[in-house]
């Protein structure tokens, strides 16, 4: 694990070009925190620590009226050394996207191949991807805390996000072992790029009237899909799809029913085609076009999870994705205040600064507040994430992804 911790490292000094002394006090680091997760781990198993309950959830508990006091208490990382190791990460992604051409990206509507290639040699890829897949393996505070840093260009934290978030997360939650060390080795290193297929025309927000069908074969080996997705993000540049569809079900009765069902889709099957990528705004580097599937033959080992639990899948992917949105647009509104007070600082009017009117000053005021509960809100659902083992957090996630708008309309 520290070997591969090391090579991770390795990636963001070459890309970044760190002096070979910070790189060692960085591996030095690394080899105390993890003879410390070592002895942690020991202490751990001589105590025969029993199983906890699962954490009630703290959101919807709200609803009925309960507040649990324990979260009054703000998760933070636990060790100042950790927190000086996850600094060290950052800073050289800072420093790339400082050199990175956004204009030229949102004026071209792509990004260049050569940047996606850096992109997967600092493993920005594969981030919350363990690391036996060739992933860094962070946890959900660490990828947050990432997600600030890669906001510095939007269209590049779109298609990140789209491809980690909730692209590959299906398999990553749910897939089996035989899955996860077929696919995300390569996703984990950008040589192949995820796409979440979850949207159709008379399908948004009801994921479950879908209409995309999967149709098992006779000889029972795969299933023939067909059906088109809309407003699908790295939808014309994925070779790795997630795609959700309508599988007939037949229960104990012999009765039959349509239900979900979450595939692993690869272009390379056939039958996969895209449309025309469309032309947004402020993200126009960022791939989102149609995806269509023509009886695509998609192996029977290829399905997510169980046949008809897609729709399940579905939802603890969008909740277990949507909470870095918070992290990453409180990054961009951050960047966007020290720009405003710049301004508001040296801009001269009527004898005096911008920044000496009442005016100017609440306004400024708004957006630090606006932009703190963002990122507060965030975090604590990372932590919450980090904290128990796979807990209800749908409301939090929710809460955060409908805070960027409301906040960046206060900007």
């Amino acid at each position: 694990m520290l070997a591969r911790r090391i090579k991770t490292l390795s990636r963001f000094g070459k890309c970044c070009r760190e002096s070979k002394e910070s790189y060692s006090r960085i591996c030095l680091r690394l080899a105390s925190t993890e003879v410390s997760k070592v002895d942690d781990r020991q202490s751990a198993i001589s105590r025969d620590l029993k199983p906890t309950p699962p954490q009630p959830p703290f959101a919807k508990n709200l609803f009925l009226g309960r507040f649990d006091k324990a979260m009054l208490t703000y998760p933070e990382i636990k060790t100042n050394e950790e927190l000086e190791i996850l600094n060290q990460m950052v800073e050289p992604i800072e420093k790339f996207f400082g050199n990175v051409d956004s204009k030229s990206i949102d004026r071209n509507a792509k990004i260049p191949d050569v940047i996606l290639k850096q992109l997967g040699e600092m493993g920005l890829f594969g981030q919350q991807i363990p690391e036996l897949y060739g992933g860094l393996g962070l946890n959900a505070t660490q990828y947050a805390r990432l997600a600030e840093a890669t906001s510095m260009d939007s269209s590049i934290a779109v298609t990140l996000a789209a491809h980690q978030a909730i692209g590959l997360k299906g398999i990553l939650i749910a897939g089996t072992e035989e899955q996860k060390e077929k696919y995300l080795p390569k996703l984990a290193t950008g040589e192949h790029i995820a796409a979440f297929c979850l949207t159709e025309p008379s399908s948004g927000s009801d994921a479950a009237s879908v209409r995309t069908r999967a149709t098992l074969s006779e000889d029972g080996t795969h299933y023939l899909l067909t059906g088109g997705k809309i407003w699908i993000s790295n939808g014309g540049i994925a070779d790795i799809f997630t795609v959700f569809a309508q599988t007939e079900i037949v229960d104990a009765l012999g009765n039959k029913q349509d239900k979900i069902t979450a595939f692993i889709v690869e272009r390379s099957f056939g039958g996969v085609t895209s449309g025309k990528p469309e032309d947004k705004l402020g993200i126009r580097g960022s791939n989102t076009c149609e995806v269509h599937f023509d009886r695509t033959p998609v192996p029977v080992d290829n399905v997510i999870g169980l046949v008809g639990g897609g729709f399940k899948i579905a939802m603890n992917v969008l909740n277990s994705g949507r909470f870095s949105m918070g992290s990453s647009g409180a990054g961009s509104l951050k960047r966007l205040i020290g720009m405003v007070t710049e301004h508001a600082t040296t801009r001269m009017q009527f004898g005096k600064t911008l920044s000496e009117f009442d005016l100017i000053k609440e306004k400024v005021a708004k957006m630090a507040v606006q932009t703190y509960a963002m990122e507060s809100m965030a975090y604590l659902t990372a932590g919450m994430l980090d904290a128990g083992d796979r807990p209800d957090c749908s409301l939090e996630a929710a809460m955060v992804k409908v805070s960027i708008p409301l906040s960046s309309s206060v900007q």
